[in-house]
């Protein structure tokens, strides 16, 4: 199965259509959304998947972005700021990462398969033991235009590839 994995939104519509036209291209079923999308009406864009996702430190309307994911049904779920998720047999912790610390800890501590965070807006694929780190990139404000990425897990291989939201 490929995982899509997303972060750092900010209600980028342009980024999001892209988004989601790549995960389409990939044959993705599920998309996991670090935390930042901002506005609630930003969640209806993800509709053609489950959608799982954490809150960010700008994800302020917690009321309204959990009816939008209740909204979207088939198992789509507003974790609050942490979520462990399980697919295919990967476990995978999923935070928005302000503090870089807390990210390092939980991967040290190799308890998931995949950590996936946001906030720095820099994409990162990192090995910490037998967990893999995940920076999806960021859609505003990223440190470089090689950063306005999004992930793709394929769990049967368990690999990771970035692709490019400006292609």
């Amino acid at each position: 199965m490929n995982i899509g994995i997303i972060s750092d939104t900010h209600d980028n519509v342009e980024a999001i259509e892209r988004a989601t036209e790549i995960f389409a291209e990939e044959g993705v079923e599920i998309v996991v959304h670090c935390g930042d999308f901002i506005a609630p009406l930003m969640v209806p864009y993800f509709g053609e998947f489950e959608l799982h996702g954490v809150l960010g430190n700008n994800d302020g309307d917690v009321a309204n972005l959990g009816a939008a994911f209740d909204s979207l049904g088939n198992e789509s779920e507003l974790h609050g700021r942490f979520a462990s998720l399980e697919f295919d047999g990967l476990s995978m912790a999923v935070l928005h990462g302000e503090q870089k610390d807390e990210v390092e800890a939980i991967a040290a501590g190799e308890t998931y398969d995949f950590v996936c965070y946001g906030h720095h807006h820099e994409r990162e694929r990192a090995e910490e033991g037998r967990t893999t780190v995940i920076n999806p990139g960021a859609h505003v404000l990223p440190k470089s235009e090689e950063d306005r990425t999004v992930a793709i897990l394929d769990t049967l291989s368990e690999s990771v590839r970035f692709r490019s939201v400006r292609e």
